[in-house]
Order: structure tokens, then sequence, then C-alpha cells
């Protein structure tokens, strides 16, 4: 007897349609075709243990297992529960009559609990694309998966309840996830909020900036001077996730296995912190099996990079391509996967291995070649694309003993969407673009040009200042940038001034004066 069920494979940021095809004849064999890796063969055991300890045996007889399409690479144990259904239904142990209506995805344990997958929000979206009623999986994902609405979602504990609803014995709700009530409750609700630094008013302000334009972001300064503390606050005055932005990166995390249990959408933008000892591969993405890495991970959201230099040069250097083109395409013998990186960079580092190179109160023991070295770490075209240079310095004690908090994340916030909502509107008509940091160098000069004042202190600035060329446009940005969060239509002279000051590491004599 020959019994068809569904199923979902995920290569990437792809999910295909997967057709189970088990045909029964006399004999005593087992045939798993269809490009499957390890996991996937290895499910004949796990479902053999599964049915015998729930009171099914796995037939005597000649089984054939397909898995179509045959020249597409299977990977994971999610293929457990259909093959599992389509060999029972082929023994007729289950109906046949809701298989072709029902996509089903799930690992079993030896006792029959269905485990959790990865991708299961992408196979629901996948599921109603194709005009499936309704998607099974294990009850840890069923809240992920019921985002998707018009798709009727059943998590399932075990594989009895499975065949239950499928012979019509039981009748479980679907659940059900009011996405929008879910999605609004949760956006502003952060652990960390700006209120509580203080002191760094012109690091704060800096950090205004980056958030009102997208502009990346690196501080400098000695250990103790705040720079993580003030890094992780930065969601906190981002614009909100839209709710495509949000069903965009919880589907990311999703494959990623990133989701808690009974979690639904993202409704705030990730925050990626990765250590210095990540490999290439774990900060892109790749592997045997194709895998979002931290970058994307950070789409939507930021990527926080403390101790920049201590990353491995080479692990750096790939960071370049993704922070122009906002993608990431990974190709491998077996796979070309790409996946999105769209993120504000953010990175703190010490000006030297021991972290007092230039502070007043701290004596810097390193000599002037291991500071130069350790500068070096990082390169030009690196450095390039990262808008914002801010210096920062500890605080004294005076401002550490104040009693009054900083100013809230949430008045910082509404600055920065009201920035945003003006870039909004200037590139309405640009597919991709977003905010002041993807402009071209042709959008700079028609958005982004001076007046006469601004254009004669940006010339003496790059003439006094020794400021490097690539500085140029960077400050221009990101005076258009500040001249957004003044409301001004224009970009003066102050906004030059301003965006001038966040290009310290730019200077010619940077690394010889210091802090």
């Amino acid at each position: 007897m020959l019994v068809k069920t569904y199923s979902a494979a995920v290569n990437g940021l792809e999910v295909t349609t997967i057709t189970v095809e088990v045909s029964m004849t006399r004999g005593v064999l087992y045939h798993l075709t269809g490009l499957a890796d390890t996991a996937v063969k290895e499910s004949h055991d796990r479902i053999a243990a599964a049915l015998l300890n729930n009171g099914y045996k796995f037939p005597v007889a000649d089984i054939t297992a397909n898995l179509a399409p045959a020249d597409l690479r299977k990977e994971g144990a999610g293929f457990d529960l259909p093959l599992a259904i389509a060999i029972l239904a082929s023994n007729e142990n289950v109906n046949t009559d809701l298989l072709d209506k029902y996509m089903l995805v799930g690992e079993l344990g030896l006792d029959g609990h269905l485990q959790p997958v990865k991708g299961a929000l992408p196979i629901a979206i996948k599921a109603r694309a194709e005009h499936f009623k309704g998607l099974i999986v294990p009850k840890a994902n069923e809240h992920e998966a019921a985002v998707v609405d018009t798709l009727e979602v059943y998590g399932m504990d075990n594989i009895l309840e499975v065949i239950g609803f499928l012979n019509g014995t039981s009748s479980p709700q679907p659940c059900v996830v009011d996405t929008r009530k879910e999605f609004y409750e949760h956006q502003y609700k952060f652990d960390l909020d700006f209120a509580d630094v203080r002191g760094q008013e012109n690091v704060k302000r800096a950090f205004e900036v980056a958030a009102a334009g997208g502009h990346n972001i690196i501080l400098v300064g000695p250990p103790g001077s705040g720079k993580s503390m003030m890094a992780k606050r930065l969601p906190s005055i981002l614009p909100p996730l839209s709710l495509a932005e949000s069903l965009e990166t919880t589907q990311i995390h999703s494959i990623a296995g990133k989701l808690s249990r009974g979690e639904g959408l993202i409704c705030q933008r990730p925050f990626r912190s990765p250590h210095h000892t990540i490999s290439e591969v774990a900060l892109v993405g790749g592997g045997n099996n194709p895998m979002p890495g931290e970058i994307t991970l950070a789409h939507n959201g930021v990527l926080f990079c403390d101790e920049l230099p201590e990353f491995n040069k080479h692990t750096l250097e790939v960071l370049r391509q993704p922070l122009e083109d906002r993608q990431i395409t990974i190709s491998r013998a077996k796979y070309t996967v790409t996946y999105p990186c769209s993120f504000m960079f953010v990175a703190s580092m010490n000006p030297c291995p021991c972290g007092y190179y230039g502070d007043p109160t701290h004596h810097c023991v390193c000599t002037p070649g291991q500071i130069q070295r350790y500068l070096s770490k990082i390169s030009g075209p690196l450095l390039d694309r990262i808008d914002i240079q801010c210096e920062i310095s500890a605080l004294p004690f005076s401002d550490l003993s104040k009693a009054e908090p900083g100013e809230p994340s949430a008045k910082i916030r509404e600055r920065v969407i009201a920035a945003r909502a003006i870039q909004t509107e200037r590139f309405k008509g640009v597919k991709g673009l977003h905010c002041n940091a993807q402009m071209s160098e042709r959008m700079i000069h028609q958005y982004a040009e001076p007046d006469e004042a601004g254009l004669a202190m940006l010339r003496t600035a790059m003439e006094r200042l020794h400021l490097s060329a690539r500085a140029y446009s960077r400050i221009l940005k990101v005076a258009r940038t500040i001249a957004d969060l003044a409301g001004a239509e224009k970009v003066g002279a102050e906004h030059i001034a301003e965006a001038i000051g966040y290009r310290q590491m730019d200077r010619s004599d940077w690394a010889e004066r210091g802090l």
C-alpha cells in the first residue's frame, strides 16, 4: 500500500515542501531514499522504539520510504513524525483521509514523546502558502508556529495524540495566538535603560545620533568607563520593530533554534554580543549544515563587539562585505545560501593593551610598538565602515555620586523615532533604503550637501585636522542625521561641527596623541 504524508525541509532561509512516500510490500527490509543525512537515516530506530512503547508494532514487511524531491538534501530529525504516520497508515493503523490536508513535523523520542524542532515558524508560513489546512508540530513549537494566521496549528505531546487526531478519536483545539496584541504588548519592555547611566552626556548623544541614522559606532576608552554598559542599552532607544521585521527576525531565530519554549514573535530588536574568540564560521554562518551566524542573528538589531582588537584579524575582515551589502552569501561545495544581515555595528576598544594610554589618572605601561601593533589590528577599510568614532573617559567620583538619574530611554527614543520618520519620508521611493547610514554617494550630495558656512567649516577641518579622505562622506551622513534630529531641512555649520567631533580616529595624529 502506498501512502503519502507531507513535511518540510529548511535549507538556509528557504523552505521546501517534502512529500514523504511509503510503500509497503511483502518482505523484511527497510529502504530510505531521498538524499537523507545521518539524523534522518537513524529515524528507523527511533520510530520502531516509539511505536513499540505505545502499543504498536513496526510492520514486518518490505518498506520503501522516499523523501521527494529526492535531489534535495534532507537534514535533522523533524521527519520522524511524518515517516512514522506514513508507516502506520500503510499498515492501516491510521486513517488516510486527513493526510493530504496537514503538514507534519516533529522528532520522536523513544517513548513516543515529540521533541521540538528548528524552523517551525518558516515551515508554518510555507504550509499556509501551499494551502494546507493545518500543521501538526511538537507542543513546544505550537506558540511559535501559531503566529501564522489562517492556518490551524496543533501542538501535540506524543505520537498517540497525533494518531487519535488523524483517526478522529480525539478533537484537540488548535493553538490561537493574538499576534498583534502580543507584538504591541512587548515592544517597549526593556530590562536596561539609559536612565541608569550617569554622566557621559557626550557619549549618550553619540548613541542617540547613531540610533537616529542607523550609523555604526565605536567607543574608545579605558576599562570601567562604561562602554559596554551603554552599548547594551542601545536597543532601548532604537525605533521599534515593524510587524514585518519582527516576523523576519523570528524566522531567522527559529531556523537557528534560538527561540525559547513557548516564545512567539520576537518583539524587540536583537542584541548579539559574540566573544572575541568567535570563529569566522560562527560569525558569518555556514558549517556542514548551513546555519545563520551572529551577523544574521543580529539582523534588524545590533551586533556588539566588545574589545574589538582582541578579535582575530581575519575574522574581523569578513565583516567588511556584510556591513556594505547587508547580506552574506556563503558558497560551499554542497550548497550556496544567502542570509540577510542588516544590523547596526557597535564596537568598543581600549586605546592600548593595558587600557590606559592617554588616561590622566593611570600610567600606561605599553611601549609605542605595542600600542601601534594593537591599534593596527583594526584595518582602515573596516574603520571606514564605522560612521561614529567616540572617545570616552572614566567618570570622576563627583559624577558617579550624583543621585539624579540620567535621561530615560523613552525620551531619547521619541527623538530617534521622529528623526527616522523624516528619513522614511525622504527615502520612500527608494527600495531597501531606510536610514541615512545607507545613503549612496549620489544621495549624500542630493540630501546632505551643507550650506556655505558648513562647507567652509568642513574644508577647514579636513586641512587643519588632517582628516582622511574617507571621513568626508561619513561626516556628511552623520551631519544629515544631526540635522534631522534638530528638525532642520538644510545641513548647517553646527551640524557639521558636531559630526566632525565624531571622527576622532581619522585624525592623522590620533595614535600618537592618545585620548
